[in-house]
């Protein structure tokens, strides 16, 4: 199979408006000191924005031939890579509320134990740029996104592996939960033949993977598409969490670093939204009214909530459409007393349908003759 050619901070894609940059944030989670530094970068380097995408993650587009080592550096001196060889390999998925708001266990520290072992294990850095794990607290929010290896918490202090939707070995301390998904990887590596990911799998190699793994006999919660995380939330501990969305997922470098100003941690989730918490109240309430005059949208009934799109032109060459001001001026008919939209909407400008939520929606594609509109499942 040839090299998916998925982007990094080391290993750019070239675009129409010049080479595109992902970072990836383990967990989604990205610390104030370093966002403020990706939205200088962004300023310096790209087109003064950062996105977010369908894993969580972040990128910037728009950067120059000239300056693409410029901005690698720029992101290990934030801290947001590691080595180069691994820079692909971080991608985990981690249920958004975990730790704050419902679930079963906090699996942020999990994850952090994941990224240490993925970083120090030279045989990862062979894994595929598009290969995922996901790390789901107990709610079905992480196993609704089909991740290739997802730990999945059966209680406060016990978690299982779950290959393909199947729950493989044996329970395990949350403590010993990261090994045991980096083991069910390696046996990936060794069945794979080239495969990027596990559903690119044969059956016989996919059974080959399960045997080596062992069938749990251990009930998984069933895959849930999370409601969105935008508003206002009451913590287990009394403390406030805020979810915001913005227009696109796009921040500008200026809405960036008011973000940062609240000086806590930011949670990208995979619906890009973005959540602030451990907020006293009154910190909350002012964090609403000084980043929502700045487009953040903390209202869960607004249409941005449900609508999202890919680049477009001119950004992209193969877009049939600029999808961003077709999407804005649809926006601009809407009653936004009732909003008359299809569930999840994406508009996209051609057939490959980039930056496509994981979940069912609909779809909106550009064609020379106009938008196709399909359902996606």
């Amino acid at each position: 199979m040839p090299d998916d050619r998925c982007p990094g901070v080391f290993r750019t894609h070239p675009a129409a408006d010049g080479r595109l940059a992902r970072i990836r944030l383990p967990g989604g989670v990205i610390e104030a000191a370093s966002l403020e530094a990706l939205a200088h970068a962004a300023e310096e380097f790209g087109d003064g924005a950062i996105e977010m995408t369908v894993r969580g993650n972040l990128q910037v587009r728009a950067i120059a031939d000239e300056d693409t080592d410029a901005f690698a550096a720029a992101m290990t001196d934030a801290g947001l890579v590691s080595t180069s060889a691994h820079d692909l390999v971080r991608n985990i998925a981690v249920s958004a509320f975990t730790g704050r708001v419902g679930g079963r266990s906090d699996l942020r520290p999990v994850a952090a134990g994941l990224n240490d072992a993925l970083i120090a294990a030279p045989w990862a850095a062979g894994l595929s740029g598009r290969f995922w794990f996901g790390l789901d607290d107990g709610r079905g929010d992480v196993l609704a996104r089909a991740a290739d290896v997802t730990g999945v918490a059966l209680g406060p202090a016990s978690g299982i592996v779950v290959v393909d939707g199947e729950a493989v070995g044996a329970p395990v301390p949350l403590h010993e939960l990261a090994h045991a998904m980096l083991t069910a990887a390696a046996q990936f590596v060794a069945v794979a033949d080239g495969s990027w990911r596990v559903r690119d799998l044969s059956a016989a190699q996919r059974e080959s993977l399960i045997g080596r793994l062992g069938r749990a006999r251990v009930t998984v919660p069933e895959p849930c598409a999370p409601d969105p995380r935008v508003g206002w939330f009451d913590q287990h501990d009394g403390e406030v969490l805020l979810g915001a969305v913005l227009p696109f997922g796009r921040i500008t470098a200026e809405q960036a670093r008011f973000a940062a100003a609240i000086g806590g941690p930011v949670v990208v989730t995979p619906e890009r939204e973005l959540l602030f918490g451990d907020l006293d109240e009154a910190v909350a309430d002012t964090v609403i009214r000084v980043l929502a005059p700045l487009g953040f949208v903390f209202d869960a009934r607004s249409p941005w909530v449900a609508l999202s799109a890919c680049t477009g032109s001119p950004g992209c060459d193969k877009s049939h459409a600029d999808v961003r001001g077709d999407l804005t001026a649809y926006v601009g008919r809407l009653d936004p007393e009732s909003a008359d939209l299809h569930g999840r909407e994406h508009w996209v400008g051609c057939d490959r349908g980039c930056g496509s939520p994981g979940p069912p929606h609909v779809r909106f594609a550009a064609t020379p003759d106009g938008y196709v509109r399909s359902r996606r499942n």
